[in-house]
């Protein structure tokens, strides 16, 4: 009797781990996102020194985020924003897009002259990011250049998605030259 209790036993719970394992639906699992994201799902960030020379060869607009690592719109930009999937398509297929730390402490070599950190306040500051900002220091802050490097914009703040596109779109569709 208890080897057909436990042989009974045994085949339930086999039962109720296969039920609870496995989809009811085969469309379900076509609906659920995949692990691993394509690539186009997310925005191809670049250096400052990869935007340049990519620009080199194929010109395009650069769209810079000046972030720091302390700062906490910042992250909320990564996690939401910048998520999106029609900014990252517009971003991607548009922009060389930089994530620029304002506080780095790597050199960088541009335009016959080296930018370097400056140990300057509580944390000091990159020389490139004052001198895209104006020494205006404000994050995150966008910066958008066009095909020859040279300032169209700096965007500051938190922007909601509807917020950033509006500006994307702006830029890619050069409205600003009417």
């Amino acid at each position: 009797m208890k080897k057909v209790l436990f042989a009974l036993l045994f085949i339930a719970s086999a039962g109720a781990f296969l039920a609870f394992s496995y989809p009811f639906n085969s469309k379900l699992e076509t609906q659920l996102p995949k692990e691993n994201k394509a690539a186009e799902e997310e925005i191809t960030w670049y250096t400052w020194e990869q935007a340049i020379e990519l620009n080199q060869t194929e010109p395009r607009k650069l769209f810079i985020d000046l972030y720091t690592d302390w700062c906490g719109w910042c992250k909320r930009m990564d996690a939401t924003t910048f998520k999106d999937p029609q900014v990252v398509a517009h971003i991607n297929a548009n922009y060389y897009p930089v994530k620029f730390d304002a506080e780095q402490k790597e050199d960088i070599q541009y335009d016959n002259r080296t930018f370097k950190f400056v140990e300057a306040g509580r944390r000091g500051i990159h020389e490139l990011a004052y001198a895209l900002l104006d020494g205006q220091l404000s994050y995150p802050s966008y910066v958008f250049l066009n095909e020859k490097q040279e300032r169209l914009y700096v965007s500051k703040g938190f922007k909601q998605v509807d917020q950033l596109v509006k500006e994307l779109n702006y830029f890619t569709e050069e409205k600003y030259l009417e």
